[in-house]
């Protein structure tokens, strides 16, 4: 797989108007990530248009609620015909089992479900001090990692920096999700664990999420290149 074919994009924007835009803007990038603000104020139309240019799409929602609300929202994105899906390991083992349990009894080979481990805006002081959880952030990570796995769900959504660690551990074939990417030119912006595409993929990721540096440099097709063709 060629690097470009690895980086999802953000359609972090207001509105279908202008996501259809920077779509049309960047014709080579394959893979789009439609996050809460877009799908609140577009709905499955962004979806639709993606799908119609042939883009793969990481709906990225975030399900984090009782068992029952994950299952039956799960089953509602299966009929988008998305390729990635997240759910906060937080839900919990039995939120994280409905969820795989109805997209295999739907029998689909396309949607993956992600775990969401730790958000990448949250440090170390943050975790022990506002969450209150008396772990290493790395160790955090892993062990959400870990359970999203035994309850059959296909990845993880994980800062570049965890990916070495949940990529040994939790085998080649679970997919590594990571945003935090940043190329040496770019700003960190409100990222706290950031790291290069090149090390990134080094360390296991699967796919890089890289946003900003592309969506708002000033030639967001000339920052594209740069970054596929360092």
């Amino acid at each position: 797989m060629m690097i470009q074919d690895k980086i999802i994009v953000p359609l972090d924007v207001p509105d279908l108007e202008s996501a259809i835009e920077l779509v049309k803007l960047l014709p080579e990038v394959s893979f789009w990530k439609v996050g809460l603000e877009l799908f609140v104020a577009t709905g499955a139309d962004i979806l639709k248009f993606l799908q119609d240019e042939n883009k793969r799409i990481f709906l990225d929602l975030k399900f984090h609620d009782i068992p029952n609300t994950v299952k039956s929202a799960t089953r509602s994105a299966l009929k988008h015909d998305v390729d990635l899906l997240t759910i906060h390991a937080t839900a919990g083992r039995e939120a994280l089992t409905a969820a795989k349990e109805v997209v295999k009894n739907s029998g689909t080979t396309r949607l993956k479900l992600l775990a969401i481990t730790v958000l990448t805006s949250i440090n170390t002081r943050q975790l022990a001090f506002d969450l209150k959880i008396p772990l290493e952030l790395s160790e955090y990570a892993l062990n959400n990692a870990l359970m999203a796995q035994e309850c059959g769900i296909d990845g993880a959504v994980c800062s570049p920096h965890e990916a070495q660690k949940l990529k040994e551990v939790c085998g080649k074939d679970f997919i590594l999700v990571c945003p935090g990417v940043r190329p040496v030119w770019a700003t960190a912006g409100d990222q706290q664990r950031i790291m290069t595409p090149e090390k990134a993929l080094q360390k296991g990721a699967d796919y890089l999420v890289i946003g900003r540096p592309i969506t708002q440099a000033e030639n967001p097709p000339e920052a594209w290149a740069k970054i596929i063709n360092a």
